[in-house]
């Protein structure tokens, strides 16, 4: 499953480490991306793709698996690596816990999905978990692109 910390051991991995992350690009059949609204810091209140962490002890594929189940709610049955669009990184002024001058740096292994072929359960917005994302819009490229909320490090998967 992988190791998980107490709020001062995570702390301290932000402050001593970059992080290790797995972002989701998905996509609908008229080609729009899943975007959710951040509860939590880093990125707290705006619009951006789903993703999490991978923890110490995890293979790529169990950490894919286990990302997509917690920010969708949903099993998946395809390789990750099949799936893997690039690496990126996101640089954040602020944290997890809000500890004054303590940034984020992660490094993300960005995967893009499309909801029909790679997650055929998927049915209703409504019904995606709300520990990470308090809302979720399907939005254009074009929009997404254009709107002010949209986190920078989103609209990173579709720049050049």
């Amino acid at each position: 499953m992988g190791t998980w910390y107490s709020t001062q051991e995570w702390t301290e991995v932000v402050q001593r480490a970059p992080l290790v992350s797995i972002d989701l690009i998905i996509t609908n059949a008229q080609e729009e991306v899943l975007v959710g609204w951040r509860n939590n810091r880093p990125a707290q209140h705006y619009w951006f793709v789903p993703g999490g962490v991978v923890r110490k002890g995890e293979t790529l594929q169990k950490a894919f698996e286990r990302v997509v189940f917690d920010e969708l709610g949903e099993s998946i049955q395809v390789r990750g690596k099949d799936l893997f669009d690039g690496v990126y990184e996101h640089h954040y002024t602020d944290n997890f816990a809000g500890v004054e001058g303590l940034g984020t740096h992660y490094v993300v292994l960005a995967h893009r999905l499309n909801s029909a072929k790679h997650l055929p359960v998927f049915s209703s917005l409504a019904t995606l978990p709300k520990a990470q994302h308090s809302n979720y819009l399907w939005m254009s490229v074009d929009a997404l692109l254009l709107d002010p909320q949209v986190h920078p490090n989103t609209k990173a998967y579709f720049q050049e």
